[in-house]
């Protein structure tokens, strides 16, 4: 396909393609998608080889949130029956990284639910990053606390924090819809916060709200204008409870092209297949190894992941290999100063039979497993 071979090249030279290129990536056909994978595949192995780097979350603060974003568990109002706990001490947050690290991830995310953090929320985090990076060498933290206030990404960066997490979820003429306590622009302010402070900026997205590929190419569009490190892909997860908890519009092909175009229009970017990957992708999550170099290990925030052994094998059997720790994940243009350097589709989200290349499938409801252990239990974590 000359759009394959166009976009190829466009993602070699670190090139963005058109907002018709993107959209036609979204509208291919099933008898395409393997072409599309190659395609995208040949731009991930150019700038990541075939290595994955392994990502752990600890969830400090679980549910609570005073915010009301309609695909979150933890939001104001939520009826799904989660764990709830207020913050963990540091040694308890030390002790939750390390399962994930020794299963080898070589970042952990620190997640709080929360509108954003108070200055005291602060103090609380930087010592549970001191006490993680402390106890375990060469390791990366993230913080993802919510809206950051002036100031608090300098001091996070001070007691040693490598990135900080705020996702953009959707486009911005849908950001109203989703959401109602904060704005798209509250995000996107986040998001520049870390980078004015010198961390390194991750944000990412939500496929399966119910949007269009319109909607999905503006967000990816938005966050190449960010310019952050790490794109999360997340796949929604329609948890009970959650007023999105019956939008269940994603296929395996579905997610395999979202990420394709994500690649696309981020090439050098580490592209992280986020929550939802077992619940949507299933059998095809190694084919989406050729798409993304990073997954997170083990369980996600509120709800359970496969198995950490399953991971790690699926990444073997698929030909990848873990990326060590003190490997840098970035290409060398981007690893320097932490922040980068570069400056007519169908509506897929509806899941019609004509939109996604065959009739809609049944939710696959069994697959959404709430989190029941690690951090907030007495359980022994998944990782």
């Amino acid at each position: 396909m000359d759009l394959l071979n166009t976009l190829v090249d466009k993602g070699l030279r670190r090139e963005t393609p058109t907002r018709a290129e993107a959209l036609a990536v979204l509208a291919t056909s099933d008898d395409d998608l393997l072409d599309v994978v190659a395609a995208a595949g040949k731009v991930r192995r150019h700038w990541f080889g075939r290595r994955v780097k392994l990502n752990y979350l600890v969830n400090l603060k679980s549910g609570l949130c005073p915010e009301d974003c309609s695909y979150c568990s933890q939001r104001l109002g939520s009826r799904a029956d989660i764990l709830k706990y207020t913050w963990l001490k540091p040694d308890q947050a030390s002790r939750a990284a390390a399962a994930g690290l020794s299963g080898g991830a070589k970042r952990v995310c620190l997640v709080a639910s929360g509108r954003g953090p108070t200055d005291r929320d602060v103090d609380r985090v930087s010592d549970t990053i001191k006490a993680i990076k402390e106890q375990n060498e060469g390791v990366e933290v993230c913080a993802c606390l919510g809206l950051l206030s002036d100031g608090q990404a300098e001091r996070l960066r001070e007691a040693g924090a490598d990135a900080y997490n705020h996702n953009l979820n959707t486009s911005e003429a849908t950001y109203g819809d989703i959401t109602t306590t904060h704005t798209y622009a509250d995000r996107v302010d986040t998001v520049r916060k870390a980078h004015a402070a010198g961390l390194s900026a991750c944000s990412g997205l939500i496929a399966g709200m119910g949007e269009s590929d319109e909607d999905l190419v503006d967000v990816v569009f938005s966050l190449r204008e960010l310019d952050p490190d790490s794109v999360p892909v997340n796949f929604l997860i329609p948890m009970e409870g959650t007023p999105l908890a019956k939008e269940w519009h994603l296929t395996p092909r579905r997610c395999l092209r979202v990420l394709a175009m994500v690649r696309f229009v981020c090439p050098d970017a580490e592209v992280r297949i986020a929550g939802g990957r077992e619940v949507h992708l299933r059998t095809m999550q190694p084919l989406a190894l050729h798409l993304a170099n990073s997954i997170f290990l083990g369980d996600y925030l509120t709800s359970e992941g496969q198995a950490g052994r399953a991971d790690l094998e699926m990444i073997a059997d698929a030909g990848f290999e873990v990326e060590e720790t003190g490997r840098v994940t970035l290409p060398e243009h981007r690893a320097g100063g932490g922040c980068g350097s570069h400056e007519g589709a169908g509506t897929c989200g509806t899941a019609t039979a004509d939109s996604c290349g065959g009739a809609p499938e049944e939710p696959r409801t069994d697959l959404v497993a709430v989190r029941r252990r690690g951090a907030g239990t007495d359980l022994a974590p998944n990782a």
